[in-house]
């Protein structure tokens, strides 16, 4: 694999307590048909993971100038939508990132973002 990818799954916040068996199932068979499609393609799903809600975060300001870090309730609890869940994908090309990027399954949209190569900078 050439580049590497992330997917931000971005979707309105939800509450994991109030999905059924039968939500839960159907979204992880989504799942498992965006991961097969992956491979099928010849890329491959280097990682991923679905989040807990905002309720469940924590924004941390760290230390600067001798302040201590600085905690506060989850980011951005302003926001309607929220990321839940990413995948990092190993991909030959920003094309084929895109392209798989697209059948992602999501109640909400997708962000993509290439990975930042920083063995160079070291």
């Amino acid at each position: 694999m050439a580049e590497e990818y992330i997917v931000l799954i971005v979707e309105e916040a939800w509450d994991p307590s109030l999905v059924s068996e039968a939500q839960w199932s159907e979204a992880m068979r989504g799942h498992g048909e965006f991961a097969q499609a992956v491979e099928a393609a010849g890329a491959k799903v280097l990682g991923g993971d679905a989040l807990q809600p905002p309720s469940t975060a924590v924004r941390i300001t760290p230390a600067r100038n001798g302040a201590a870090a600085v905690y506060t309730d989850g980011p951005f609890g302003e926001a309607k939508e929220v990321v839940t869940g990413y995948y990092k994908l190993g991909v030959k090309d920003v094309a084929q990132a895109r392209e798989l990027a697209a059948v992602c399954p999501t109640g909400g949209w997708i962000e993509l973002y290439p990975v930042m190569e920083t063995g160079a900078m070291q």
